[in-house]
Formats: structure tokens, sequence, C-alpha cells
């Protein structure tokens, strides 16, 4: 084997400088085997003539079809001339076009009946789609019978690709590569998958499943090579968490078993409710991992209101009662000042600590945000240096050098993906010795996704409701098709006032950008598809604008207040304290409501621009209303046309309130790049293969694989291919994510 491993070769040694610098900048393809795992996004039939009619506008497309007809037309009297091709698939049509002197060299090749491949940009001109000068690669016929009936029924792969490097460029690059590849020996591949692996599951050799991939003979070569690929990708993001979890199982930590007789026992003494079957069984999970000597890694996920943050507390004063502390970390403001008032009042005598004729067993909460005041920050870090407060929850003001504790038990991450790794690490390493962690999210997670991202976590569910939850209605409002309903929708909100209940309205953005558009804390996240198209069309509207006219207009005469990101701290509190206090009918809002808002008397929410959001994060806003009891409302307002697949998502959060469901569906239009990539490693994704939905039992099997291998070999000495693997598919900053998980 060589001394630079085959996949991390520089492409620019096999294809040249120009072409590997092209390759670099535009699609980030650097070595060997960046341009292996650049798969065909699809692959053609040369008999088969592609869809034209649902080509999307304003992207790179490459297209298999057949010239139909071909004019030259002159402007300019006669002094310019264009050429204008039409191409069809029998059922749609697309137009080419070609001004100047490329009309010459071009016609020539755009013969009626003649197929080809063609690359470019879709455009639209006088309501026709259109492609403006585009590359292409017409496909030979001029071969004899046997030759002919094998050219037609070849597969052309089509790869993902840019205006500066088309599909058959890339097509052509890899013809160059496997010649290379052929001559200096297909064996230099490292194949990551134990041999016994291989065999008892019948997969294909490494070498052979990118033969097959990037060059299929038939559709079952493609098969064979994906299910390879697929199990690649798998097994090796699952030995990186494995030996994450292996790892932090050698880690020591101070055990922290629940103590009867202490604050535990005395706050659930006082409980006015009855625990519910699932808060219970996830409690004893709990208490069970932070009876042990090695640091607690769980994740907490549930549905809205199912009660996360009093199993939490319950968690963080179990580690008070042995002497230590517990610090919750809020991705905002908003969150820790809900949070911190929320436990303050739950506990009640408890939270007391210190004060006199506190109880026995009392402990002290404290609230470290950025925005507090020099005096209350100074006692606030003198709470926690010595130990007076029991319990902290903040923001990022918590992970800040100059936040020092006395015994720090148990890190509680609320919303988990609101932050980065380092973030998150920086809190547990402020505890002698690493401290439990509970990370908890209220977006419901798959079971592949929970193995796959939060992989080096246990993971505990809360999927039952507490008694006295109410329903919640919701209906999507189609403001441009039918305005009425938007009136409509108004005096809906005008009754819940009338009868002594408040609402939210929820606008994507604030109203004061300079650049008019974006929001704050993930809030305005376009949708997908036709969500696109209505972003370029007008701005997302705005909190500032709208309590404006719903103030001077179909709220008249109601309270209405706004909240966002940007106010003041105590602006916000005292909003929020007015509104929980009932002093404000209709909370005009931006996705600071989004977690952890707890109004029982508030039952309506109008969600303007809804399709600008997520379909998880229409949920959680959802949550918000319905605590009480009396039933909820929910009202998605929304511009796009009733067919887009923005309203498809609409739709399907307005049919069900199962997170679980929505959460399936929300993964199946975002794609793992988004729940792989950035926002869990602030790098891509490393998976282009496996689909985290799909492949459910072959992320579950590779996961069992990769944990026995790491038990018997955590520093895979006897594994060196997977060992390079590692490093090979997931970059040096996913690593880095992983190890710090």
């Amino acid at each position: 084997m060589d001394a630079v491993p085959a996949l991390d070769e520089p492409l620019k040694k096999t294809l040249g400088g120009t072409t590997a610098k092209v390759m670099a900048e535009h699609l980030d393809l650097h070595t060997v085997g960046d341009l292996l795992h650049h798969y065909p996004r699809r692959y053609a039939e040369r008999g088969e003539l592609t869809g034209l009619a649902d080509l999307p506008l304003d992207e790179h497309v490459t297209v298999v079809a057949q010239v139909a007809d071909a004019r030259v037309l002159t402007f300019n009297s006669g002094r310019g001339q264009r050429l204008e091709v039409t191409l069809t698939d029998g059922s749609g049509r697309l137009q080419l076009v070609f001004f100047g002197r490329a009309v010459y060299g071009v016609r020539k090749d755009l013969v009626p009946g003649r197929r080809g491949m063609f690359s470019g940009k879709v455009g639209v001109f006088n309501r026709t789609r259109q492609l403006a000068h585009p590359a292409y690669e017409m496909l030979a016929e001029d071969t004899g019978d046997e030759a002919a009936e094998a050219w037609a029924n070849a597969l052309i792969p089509l790869y993902p690709a840019c205006a500066k490097m088309e599909s058959w460029k890339i097509s052509q690059a890899v013809d160059v590569l496997f010649g290379s590849l052929e001559a200096t020996g297909w064996e230099r591949i490292a194949d990551p998958l134990p041999e016994s692996l291989r065999a008892e599951r019948g997969l294909a050799a490494l070498p052979e499943a990118f033969r097959k991939v990037h060059r299929p003979a038939t559709k079952a070569d493609i098969a064979r090579a994906r299910d390879r690929l697929k199990w690649d990708e798998a097994f090796v993001l699952q030995t990186a968490l494995a030996r994450r979890r292996h790892a932090d199982a050698q880690l020591p930590a101070v055990p922290r078993a629940a103590r009867p007789g202490g604050l535990l026992d005395g706050f659930d003494a006082e409980l006015p409710f009855t625990l519910t079957a699932g808060q219970r069984k996830v409690s004893a999970e709990i208490f069970a991992d932070l009876a042990t000597e090695h640091p607690m890694h769980r994740l907490l996920q549930g549905e809205v209101g199912s009660g996360k943050t009093l199993v939490a507390l319950r968690a963080m004063l179990a580690v008070v009662d042995t002497g230590g502390q517990a610090a919750m970390l809020a991705p905002t403001e908003v969150l820790a000042q809900q949070h911190h008032r929320s436990v303050t009042e739950m506990l009640g005598e408890l939270a007391e600590g210190g004060r006199l004729g506190s109880a026995e067993h009392a402990t002290r909460v404290v609230l470290l945000t950025g925005s507090m005041g020099a005096a209350a920050r100074r006692a606030a870090l003198l709470d926690l240096a010595t130990g007076e407060a029991g319990i902290v929850i903040g923001t990022h003001a918590l992970i800040e050098d100059k936040v020092m504790f006395h015994d720090l038990g148990l890190v509680v991450v609320d919303e988990q993906h609101r932050f980065g790794v380092e973030q998150r690490d920086a809190l547990r390493s402020k505890g002698k010795q690493p401290p439990h962690l509970l990370v908890m999210t209220a977006t419901p997670i798959p079971r592949t996704v929970a193995m796959t991202v939060f992989g080096d976590l246990e993971t505990s569910v809360l999927d039952e409701l507490p008694a006295g939850r109410s329903p919640i209605a919701s209906h999507v409002v189609p403001a441009k098709d039918k305005p009425h309903f938007l009136s409509r929708a108004w005096e809906r909100v005008r009754e819940e006032a009338e009868s002594g209940h408040q609402a939210y309205v929820v606008c994507p953005r604030i109203g004061d950008e300079e650049n008019g558009t974006g929001g704050e804390d993930g809030a305005g996240q376009p949708g997908a598809g036709a969500a696109a198209e209505e972003d370029a069309r007008r701005p997302p509207l705005a909190v500032l604008d709208v309590a404006e006219e719903l103030a001077h207009g179909p709220l008249a005469g109601l309270r209405v207040e706004v909240l966002h990101g940007r106010m003041p701290a105590d602006a916000k509190d005292d909003v929020m304290r007015r509104f929980a206090a009932g002093d404000v009918d209709a909370l005009v809002a931006t996705t600071v409501v989004e977690v952890g808002v707890n109004v029982p008397n508030a039952t309506a929410m109008v969600i303007m621009d809804a399709d600008r959001f997520g379909v998880s994060q229409l949920h959680q806003l959802r949550g918000r209303v319905g605590r009480g009891s009396a039933p909820g409302l929910c009202l998605l307002v929304s511009e796009t046309p009733e067919a887009s697949p923005a309203r498809a998502r609409l739709d399907a959060v307005a049919a069900t309130l199962d997170g679980f469901e929505l959460s399936r569906i929300d993964l199946e239009q975002r794609r793992e790049g988004d729940v792989l990539g950035q926002a869990q490693s602030g790098v891509r994704s490393s998976l282009r293969m496996l689909a985290v939905i799909e492949d459910e039992e072959v992320i579950a099997e590779a996961r069992e694989e990769a944990s026995a291998i790491v038990a018997a070999d955590p520093e895979l000495e006897g594994y060196p291919a997977l060992r390079t693997a590692l490093s090979a598919l997931l970059d040096a900053d996913r690593e880095r994510y992983l190890d710090k998980g």
C-alpha cells in the first residue's frame, strides 16, 4: 500500500490540476475518496424521456430529453439571431435558447428526433420554462443492432453538478479515476467492514460497490452497491459513537444516589398531582444512572407538555440532596427566566434556603443571564461558588470563565439543538469530576435519528401527557385564496379574549432588522419546496408591523403587547409576567415563546406565514396552548397555493398532534443533511447514501455490530481499515463533535 491511502490521494494527481481545482472550489471534492463518494443523484435510461414539467425554478439541472423542434428567429431588424429549441418528454416541454455566435455552432447538433443530455439553470420567459445557453452532450445512435440495444438499455449516471462542472464532465472524471485504479490495483482501497461481517450479510466488497454505483450494468447492480454503501456509513458512524460511549463509561463521577428524607421527598410530598407512569419510569432510569460511578449521559425527549421539566427538577433535587449542585442551561433569556420562575414556584418554601424560617432542607435557586445587573450577578456568582445555591438556571452566561461551582454534579441542557457542542462541553468542564448530563428536547425524535445524532446518549422517552391537558384543534388559514378566513381568525381571537382567555400571535421576524428579513432564535426557517418562492415574493411578516395593525384594526380595544429577543431582559420579563397574570389579551411574538412558556389561560395561537417555519417548530409553538382546562386552537396562516409542498406540510401539522409522526414527516422533507449536518456538528452531513428514516434496520444492526467490536477492541487495533475510514468519512470537525458528545 502507498504511504498515502488511496482514498486520501489528492484528485489533482489523477485528474490534473484544472479539473481538480474546479471540483475543489465548486463541489468541495478534494480527494479520490471524495469523488468516489460523490454518488450519482439518479440514473437515466437511454430510452427514457425525463420529466420536464416539474423542473424546479432557479436550480441547476441535467435532463435527458429529445429535440422536438428547432428554429432560428431574428430580432433587431434582422441584425440579431436566436435559436429556440423545444425538448419533449412526451408529456411536458422545455425550451432551450441560444443567442449570437452560439446559434451557428449548435444548430447542427440539435436536430429534431435526436436525444441528448442538457444542463443549465431553469428560468422562466413568457411563462415558459427554459434553459438559456445550456451545456449539452448529444447521445450517439449510429451503432449496430446489438450495440444499439446495449446502448439503449444502458444506465446514464446523473451526478449532483454545478454550472462549472456538468454531470457528464464528472462522469468523465470518474472514468479517468477508474482507469487509474485499474492500473494501480483496486486493492489499495482499504475496506472498513470486517470480512466476517461482509460474508455474514452477503455484502459486496468496497471496490465492487464503487464500480457498480458509478457504472451499473443493471438496476440490480445499483441496489447491491447501495446496500453495501449504506452499511459503510451506518457502521462507521455507529463505531465512532460506540467509542464515545465506551470512553464515557471509563470516566469517574461522583455517585449521586437519591437519599430519603431530603429535598426530593419533601417536594414529592407537596405535589398537588400524581406523577404519570411515564414520569415515574423515566425518573427511575435517571436515578439509576445518577447512582453509578460513571457520568450519566441521557437524552430525555417527549411530547410538548409531557412534564420533562418536572422530571429534570426531581433529578436536580436528588443531586442537591447529596451535597452537589445542578445547572440548567437554556437557549434564551425568556426561557431561562420562565424556567427559573416555574422551578421557584414549584419548590415553594423549599427554594428559600438561607432565609429566616425556611424549610429544613431548603436550597437556593438562582438565575444567571448575560443582561443581569452587576450586583445581582455578583450575588449569584457568590452563591454558586460557596454552594449556597443548589440549583442555577441560566443562559450562555453560565459558561463564562468567571462562573465557578462549589460542586457541580448535574448539567441539564434544555433544547439541545440550540447549542453548539463547545458550549455544552464548557459547562461540563466546570465540575471537579465530570458531572452527570441530562439533555432535554421537546422535539420528538424518531428512533433512528436518536441512534444517529444522539448515539452517545442513552434515551428516555415521555410519550404520555399528564391528566388535565386539553385537546388542540388546528386549522390552515389560506389568507390569499380566502381572505375572509383570516378575518374570521381574528374574530376567534377576540372571542377567546372576551371569554377571559388569551392568545399568541407568532411572526417569523421582529421588524427592526436593517435588511428587512430574518428572525431570531431560529425563527423563520424557510420551508421546503414552494416556500422558497414565497420567500422571494415578499419579506416575512414582522412582530412590530403585525402588532400595530392588530391593535388599530381587528383587535382594537384588546390589550396587545409584543415580545421578541432583542427587547431588554427586564422588559421581556415584565411582558411575560403580565401575560401570565392575565393582563395581556394578545401577545405578538417571535419564536421566543416556542418552548418552556407555560400560561394555562392562553387558549389560541395564530401563526403568521406559517409556511416559513419547520414542521417540528410549528408543533412546538402549538404546544403553548391547551395547557389548561379549556381547549386550545391553533390557526396556521399562509399565502401558499393549495397544491404546494409548503401547504402539504401545514396540512400535515393540522392533521395530527403526534409529535413523533410529525418528526418523521419533517425529516423526510428536510432530508438528513439538515438533521445530521450543520445543525448538529457544524459541517455537512457524512451520510450520502443512508436515509435515517428508511434504513432503520441497517442503523440498528450496525449499532449492535459496532458496539460488539468496540467492547472487544476499543482502540480498533485489529481493524486498521476501520480506523482509516473513521477519519475519511468523518472529518476533523465532526470527529471533535463526536468526541465531545
